[in-house]
């Protein structure tokens, strides 16, 4: 588990609508967060997701100021991403719950996916063993779009993984094996 504050906060910028770490950032701990499994490379900068922001700011790794120089808060990010993706909070509140378990976390890559999760020490190394979808406790999902992605992921050696937030704001886990219903 990452403990809050651990090292001193790392300075990052809102571009727009992306959450920039520069390459410079105190010496060279960019690539610490890239190590961790953070962000993705462009240039000299290392472009967080929403997410990953949120948790960092959480847990105190990282200060954000919009390009006047202003502070952005949690909270101020928090309503920004919900306002761009209507998921964001869910997808929040999946990815921390996974990184104080002590996953690495990244973002999913297609067939409907929202996360990819590495199992425990595996990442970089090896690939991401689970496949999540990020749900809301209530939110309906059709059987056949699941069904189809799940067909996929398993095809690709990978585990499909139902998460769920519930009402009470725990995240619920379900292993989804492919089924095959008959009519």
């Amino acid at each position: 588990m990452e403990s809050r504050g651990s090292a001193e906060a790392l300075d990052a910028l809102l571009k727009g609508e992306e959450v920039v770490v520069a390459a410079g950032e105190k010496g060279g701990r960019i690539g610490e967060l890239e190590d961790g499994g953070y962000g993705e490379r462009r240039g000299g900068e290392l472009v967080l997701k929403d997410y990953e922001a949120l948790y960092l700011l959480v847990t105190g790794r990282l200060r954000l100021k919009d390009e006047r120089g202003r502070a952005v808060a949690f909270d101020e990010l928090a309503e920004m991403s919900q306002a761009r993706a209507g998921d964001a909070w869910t997808k929040f509140m999946i990815y921390r719950d996974l990184r104080t378990r002590g996953y690495t976390v990244k973002d999913g890559f297609g067939f409907g996916t929202d996360l990819r999760v590495y199992e425990r020490g595996d990442f970089p190394a090896k690939a991401a063993k689970f496949v999540v979808f990020a749900l809301d406790e209530g939110t309906e999902r059709g059987v056949e779009e699941l069904s189809e992605s799940v067909r996929q992921i398993v095809k690709m050696g990978k585990e499909a993984i139902v998460a769920v937030i519930e009402r009470r704001g725990e995240v619920i886990y379900y292993k989804v094996a492919r089924a095959n219903f008959r009519r």
